[in-house]
């Protein structure tokens, strides 16, 4: 009796068998099967999409190892001077050395650190010449804008960051001089956000952090902070001399 030979599916005439099992073998598990093929398409030499890869995880733990090596650096637990290696940074905080080079590569550029071939990164030391000449920087840039915000911006938009300026004073109360930093840099950030320049915003950042002293007592903290509600009055006033003085002094004395 003749058997009747059935056609084959349609997509895998005159494919073999091996092929088609190869076919089946590009299925990547963990990800999902995407939709039939259409009619006329060809998909056999196409790879599977996958779902994104974790990359946001890895600069996650990079951009952590980054705040802590900063705040290490402020409140010098890394001291100026001092080499320090990506391997034995990494075991401190628990990671492997790739997210910690990444970060400290990062941070010489901010010029924080320094290369040292075959060794690793030596914490830069900032003199009293290098941070006069960041204050001169910062003063140059941004007593231009805050004047104009003076003569711009309503009293009422400056009252809403007088709680920035409180935690400031509070931060500087704790004598923690990386606490004391990151509350200092909200505060001048608001500020200068209400410029509406995101570059300038970036470019003050960066200059802040460079400009940041490694040594310092609580009073130090207290007294700067406190500038910080003087200045907010004077701008809130659009008392331009007074916003003049108070930032030159503010910027000189962070120095």
């Amino acid at each position: 009796m003749n058997q009747r030979a059935h056609p084959a599916p349609a997509g895998t005439a005159g494919v073999p068998a091996q092929s088609r099992s190869q076919e089946s073998a590009r299925e990547v598990p963990g990800y999902p099967a995407g939709p039939p093929a259409a009619r006329g398409e060809h998909t056999h030499s196409e790879p599977p999409i996958p779902q994104p890869r974790p990359v946001v995880q890895r600069a996650s733990v990079r951009g952590q190892i980054l705040d802590a090596l900063r705040t290490a650096l402020v409140s010098g637990e890394l001291a100026p001077g001092e080499v320090y290696s990506a391997p034995a940074l990494g075991e401190r905080f628990g990671v492997s050395a790739t997210p910690v080079r990444e970060a400290m590569q990062q941070l010489a550029q901010e010029g924080a650190v320094e290369v040292v071939p075959n060794r690793g990164f030596r914490v830069v030391e900032r003199g009293a010449r290098e941070l006069a000449e960041l204050a001169e920087v910062r003063a140059l840039i941004e007593v231009p804008v805050l004047l104009r915000l003076a003569r711009s911006v309503p009293a009422e938009r400056w009252a809403a960051l007088r709680p920035l300026a409180e935690e400031s004073v509070r931060a500087a109360a704790t004598g923690c001089r990386a606490t004391y930093a990151q509350a200092d840099r909200a505060f001048h950030r608001a500020v200068l956000a209400l410029a509406g320049n995101e570059q300038l915003v970036q470019i003050a950042e960066d200059l802040h952090r460079r400009a940041v002293p490694l040594h310092g007592a609580r009073a130090d903290l207290m007294a700067d902070a406190a500038e910080h509600a003087a200045l907010l009055e004077a701008l809130a006033a659009g008392e331009q001399d007074a916003v003049r003085r108070l930032a030159t002094g503010h910027f000189a004395a962070a120095g």
